[in-house]
């Protein structure tokens, strides 16, 4: 996650500080086959890394029984879409889904062309066997990675964000709106795209405040530092906080803050902030002292679950996920959801 600290008195100032959660994964074959058995589809894996300036190469397979086609052909398409409502408020004909990318390839009959195959599809293809036929997508740097909008206690039906999604078809065309392409001859499987977090050991930005009160010629100097760059799912973060209170007034409390700020850069930028952790320390600073410490604060979804619209990372079916990684955009234009976060120290000073 991206974290920059923001110190507040009266006043703000904010800086942005790089921290990025990383997802693990595993590899294994899934398979998904079509209702009326023609074509089945073959994915040695369904998680995608995103390294900024690339992003993994998806492969994969689909078995194909050409006695089930009738003379129509297969394809096979790879869409990113931003599911922006649920599909039972469609009473109108609506789409509540807005594809941002969609690429497709035949795969049946072959159009020619031979090209290097990874391990994994070598793999793939001597599992599937001579009906098996091999393809893949290159993704755009620029797209979102898989994000959900969590949703509320009492919501139904799949979740708002942005997801990926392979579906293999049989159909005449690659993309006739008019032609009716049923249930039974299509199938598809859900993938993510997430976010590489770069180990470094580098250290953490830092950001620093001046604050005066009426009655009082001096102010009140707070600085916060964080001790590193990258935080992993569930790492504590250390936070340094210096105060130099030169004023005739009482530091009464500290509190640091994890705000989650998800922007969707669609239709217009609109960014959206939720407090994701938040916690108070009873350290009292004296008129005319200093004071240096460092606090800990873990922000976690456990601690979230029931908040409504909080961005998490992409799920699968119903495995667990995390809170949404920060969005690692280097020099590129992002679209749709973009996740960062920014830290807040924030002191109460006595009248």
């Amino acid at each position: 996650m991206c974290f920059g600290p923001l110190l507040g008195l009266s006043g703000s100032n904010t800086l942005q500080i790089q921290i990025l959660f990383f997802s693990f994964f595993i590899s294994r074959v899934f398979k998904k086959t079509s209702g009326n058995g023609t074509i089945a589809l073959y994915l040695g894996k369904r998680d995608f890394v995103d390294n900024v300036d690339s992003v993994e190469i998806v492969e994969g397979v689909v078995k194909v029984d050409p006695s089930g086609l009738n003379d129509r052909k297969v394809y096979v398409y790879l869409a990113c879409a931003f599911r922006y409502g649920s599909d039972d408020l469609d009473v109108i004909g609506l789409s509540f889904r807005r594809d941002i990318w969609l690429h497709r390839v035949q795969v049946y009959p072959p159009t020619g062309g031979s090209e290097a195959k990874s391990p994994m599809m070598e793999s793939l293809l001597k599992k599937v066997g001579e009906q098996g036929h091999a393809f893949s997508f290159q993704m755009p740097p620029n797209l979102p990675c898989s994000v959900s909008l969590q949703p509320g206690p009492n919501d139904s039906g799949k979740a708002c964000g942005v997801d990926f999604e392979i579906k293999a078809y049989i159909a005449n065309a690659p993309d006739n709106p008019d032609e009716v392409i049923e249930k039974k001859d299509t199938c598809r499987l859900m993938i993510r795209k997430i976010q590489f977090a770069p180990a470094n050991n580098k250290a953490g930005a830092k950001a620093d405040i001046s604050k005066q009160f009426m009655m009082s010629d001096k102010p009140v100097h707070l600085e916060a530092s964080l001790e590193k760059e990258v935080y992993y799912h569930g790492d504590p973060i250390t936070v340094k906080v210096q105060i130099n209170n030169e004023t005739n007034k009482t530091v009464k409390k500290i509190k640091i803050s994890v705000d989650q700020l998800t922007s969707v850069v669609l239709y217009s930028s609109d960014t959206y902030v939720k407090e994701v952790c938040a916690q108070e320390f009873g350290e009292t600073v004296n008129a005319n002292s200093t004071f240096e410490k460092s606090f800990q604060v873990t922000p976690l979804l456990a601690n979230n679950k029931e908040k409504r619209g909080l961005a998490v990372d992409g799920r699968l079916k119903d495995e667990d996920t995390s809170l949404a990684s920060t969005t690692s955009q280097g020099e590129k234009e992002m679209q749709g959801i973009i996740i960062s976060y920014k830290v807040k120290v924030t002191l109460t000073v006595s009248n």
